[in-house]
């Protein structure tokens, strides 16, 4: 990633293509103590009971790709993600692969930070999950 000085409206970041698998989904589902109780995340007849269209990523994993993009720009650099804010739309469903993209739609010099709109889509282009991230520039 570039200095905050070299920045720019616009400027894009991706695109992070991930297929994540319904094992991931389940070992992450387990790990965060969400395999009790609803079998959305970790059964596709649980959640088809559910009126789903199958297994589900949970939401917060979704937000953790989402933000994978974002620290991914960032590196090692004299920044780091500050807020993150997400709208899901449509269901994100494990063994596919998801694309995420971003680009920044404001930069604000007085404090020295980036506004960033970023997307999951899924292999249709469909958008699954929008959000806004901030990211701060250190001096």
């Amino acid at each position: 990633m570039n200095s905050f000085e070299q920045i720019n409206i616009g400027d894009t970041l991706g695109p992070l293509e991930l297929f994540v698998s319904k094992d991931q989904c389940r070992a992450y589902a387990k790990t965060m103590g969400m395999g009790e109780g609803s079998g959305r995340f970790t059964d596709d007849e649980a959640a088809r009971k559910e009126g789903l269209p199958g297994m589900i990523i949970p939401g917060n994993m979704s937000l953790g790709l989402l933000s994978k993009l974002v620290t991914d720009w960032i590196g090692s650099s004299n920044a780091w993600l500050t807020r993150m804010s997400t709208t899901y739309r449509v269901p994100v469903q494990p063994d596919h692969t998801v694309t995420i993209h971003g680009f920044i739609t404001n930069k604000n010099a007085e404090n020295r930070t980036a506004e960033i709109d970023v997307w999951m889509e899924n292999e249709e282009s469909e958008r699954l999950v929008t959000g806004t991230a901030t990211v701060e520039f250190r001096k």
